[in-house]
């Protein structure tokens, strides 16, 4: 299989926003552009450095966090990057790409999917990787004992029958009527290889960058260089440090003062200051991060389809980007993952539009709605925006903020309209996640019979040729009678101090949380 090519771009945040807020600010509503300025700064040392400690700031606002490798806590998943290596990684254009695995062919069917490792893997203690690590990490990642919050993303793999054809080659089978298409981009960023006698607690080793030294949850991690990582010549460091933080305001003055070296997922009311700050850089990734109002199908509300078109002819998703995201973002068309090859551009951006709104309103009989838009700290800029521009039509949208627990609590799927969002990712794996008959966090309740054939017959299909159709039709039954309304793509910002390379702008999330990329360029 061939992997996709491997880019990376250096645009990295200018000039503060105009009017910037300061540090700790509340939700950021003001109307204008807001639009932030990106500069291209070329680096003047660009060749890695060995050696030398890398301290990054990471926010936990509890102390529960963990270190396993298919059940990550809190922090655990941004530790698990210097932790674990995967099957594939992460290009810096999001799309997959081959990591521990030599070669990943899909059959013509797409029903079973053969893996071969590279030769002389190890794990941080010694142990080659075979095939049998592979499927002990596949089997405890499903075991309904582990509750692993990612086991549906790989969920159409039969654990039950996955065979081992040699020391380094496994296959494996999707469940009757599955397809297995989806993997790579699904069994990914959580999906780490450890070996058979791995305990999350007692023996965490994985093939990650780094070999683990200590940990005290809620303070921090701290880890060294693992010399036989499969990546020649990586990690550049000699040792990682990873800082927990109860609030971004603490974490964004300790990189100030040169307590820390790197920052990742900066809110925008901290970056502002960054920016400003002499000796730090604020990089950004204008990612395929979606940011929507899930609106649930099965509310006796939303069930007319006049309804929810009228819903997101009434967003005015511009001035969403520009109030709720601070400018740094795009608009969406209510459909995700834009960058994948199969990505229907032929239909129309959706316009803002609330005469159009108002008749279709009319003619379900639902002037004057009234409904409550449910929303956890990071969507209440959105919400709040949203239930303003609904005035135009009459609408009565009230904003509820719950804390994050509530907010994912049992009732998540039950609410009239909540607000949501995925990291970017291919068309399969965003539907997996987000709207699929089958997915992770389904809050718009959308089970449409002819999307659910689509999904099914695209999850089985490797030949893209073959595979685009399906997925066109699918796109054009979700922007019609589909339950996101996606407004917008998020940017997302990493920071970092002058002395540190390696931390480049992409199109995923990720860019903080590629430690084995991170250098200093002054060692002593």
């Amino acid at each position: 299989m061939t992997s996709p090519p491997f880019t990376r771009r250096g645009l990295i945040l200018g000039s503060a926003l105009a009017g910037g807020a300061a540090i700790g600010g509340g939700l950021w509503l003001a109307r204008g552009s807001g639009t932030a300025p990106i500069a291209t700064t070329a680096q003047t040392d660009d060749t890695p450095r060995r050696g030398g400690l890398i301290r990054v700031g990471t926010i936990e606002a509890t102390q529960s966090g963990n270190l396993d490798a298919h059940a990550p806590l809190g922090a655990g998943i941004i530790r698990g990057w210097a932790l674990y290596a995967k099957l594939w990684e992460w290009t810096h254009d999001c799309a997959p790409r081959l990591a521990l695995a030599e070669e990943s062919e899909t059959s013509a069917d797409g029903t079973s999917l053969t893996v071969r490792l590279r030769r002389g893997l190890e794990f941080h203690h010694g142990k080659s990787i075979t095939a049998d690590d592979v499927i002990f990490s596949i089997r405890r990642l499903s075991d309904p004992a582990v509750a692993s919050p990612y086991a549906a993303l790989v969920s159409p793999v039969d654990r039950d029958r996955i065979e081992r054809l040699d020391d380094l080659t496994v296959r494996l089978h999707a469940k009757p009527g599955q397809g297995l298409v989806a993997l790579p981009e699904t069994w990914i960023s959580f999906g780490g290889i450890v070996p058979t006698d791995y305990h999350p607690v007692t023996n965490v080793v994985g093939a990650g960058p780094f070999r683990l030294e200590s940990f005290v949850p809620g303070q921090r991690a701290t880890f060294r260089r693992f010399e036989n990582y499969y990546k020649p010549g990586q990690p550049y460091i000699d040792a990682l440090e990873i800082i927990e933080f109860g609030d971004q305001t603490a974490r964004a003055h300790a990189l100030i003062a040169g307590q820390i070296d790197v920052a990742d997922l900066v809110p925008s009311e901290q970056a502002q200051l960054l920016r400003a700050t002499p000796g730090v850089a604020v990089v950004v990734s204008p990612t395929n991060n979606v940011q929507s109002l899930d609106i649930n199908l099965d509310h006796p509300q939303f069930q007319d389809v006049r309804v929810r078109q009228a819903l997101r002819l009434l967003a005015d998703r511009q001035d969403l980007v520009n109030r709720a995201l601070r400018g740094e973002g795009r608009v969406a068309n209510d459909l995700y993952a834009p960058h994948d090859p199969t990505y229907n551009h032929a239909i129309a951006q959706r316009p803002h539009d609330p005469d159009q709104a108002r008749f279709l309103l009319k003619q379900a009989g639902a002037e004057g709605l009234a409904a409550e838009i449910t929303t956890n700290n990071a969507g209440a800029a959105a919400a709040l925006v949203f239930a303003e521009q609904a005035k135009q039509a009459g609408l009565s949208l009230t904003v509820k903020k719950l804390d994050d627990a509530s907010f994912n609590g049992p009732q998540k799927n039950q609410r009239a309209i909540s607000t949501g969002g995925i990291p970017s990712r291919g068309f399969l794996a965003s539907a997996l996640h987000y709207d699929a008959p089958t997915a992770t966090s389904n809050r718009t309740n959308f089970r449409d019979p002819r999307f659910g054939e689509l999904l099914t017959a695209a999850l089985k299909e490797p030949d893209i040729t073959k595979r685009t159709p399906l997925v066109h039709e699918a796109q054009q039954i979700q922007h019609e009678r589909g339950g996101l309304l996606i407004w917008g793509f998020n940017h997302v910002r990493a920071a970092a101090r002058a002395n540190i390379g390696g931390l480049a702008s992409e199109l995923t999330q990720f860019a903080g949380w590629r430690f084995d990329d991170l250098w200093r360029r002054e060692v002593g």
